[in-house]
């Protein structure tokens, strides 16, 4: 049966992070494989990180936005960065993702940066501390995206009006 083609798959923009090869030494000498770290997103607040691993880069290119996309997390989104501070640890990455006044922009490093920007952040503040390696800072992020609140989710959460959780927040 023949897949309708007209219709565009996926609303996701994706981006190559890094790419770096890896090897494996064995009996038959060493077995070259290339790793992708990619990021998928909508510019909307939904954003996803996914890796590939193959003995060619397409391939392994595929196989990551395959895994971005199946990883996807929604993002919160108020006036155009985030509801509040939050700390994204894996191993032995840190990122600190900070709100930013209208007119900031993506102040953040390489991998950091093409994360909030395809979660469609539009200023953001971030400092990474502990590694600099693109598949931990990557999966800090999300972590710490994945550990934000809604000013609704708060309110229900503590029993108060969302408007009294919204003044909190902007103060």
């Amino acid at each position: 049966m023949a897949r309708n083609n007209d219709r565009r798959d996926d609303e996701y923009d994706d981006n190559v992070i890094d790419i770096s090869r890896v090897s494996k030494v064995t009996k038959g000498g060493r077995n070259l494989r290339f790793r992708v770290l990619v990021a998928a997103g909508n510019y909307e607040g939904k954003v996803g990180v996914g890796s590939g691993n193959t003995g060619e880069i397409p391939q392994a290119i595929g196989q990551a936005v395959r895994d971005a996309k199946k990883h996807i997390i929604e993002v919160p989104i108020m006036n155009g960065t985030i509801p509040h501070e939050v700390v994204g640890k894996f191993k032995a990455g840190e990122v600190v993702l900070k709100p930013a006044h209208r007119g900031t922009g993506v102040i953040a490093g390489d991998v950091v940066g093409t994360i909030c920007r395809l979660a469609g952040l539009d200023n953001i503040l971030t400092k990474s501390l502990g590694t600099n390696n693109p598949m931990t800072l990557a999966k800090a992020v999300i972590e710490g995206f994945s550990r934000l609140k809604t000013p609704e989710s708060v309110a229900e959460m503590r029993g108060k009006d969302v408007q009294e959780v919204e003044e909190a927040f902007q103060g």
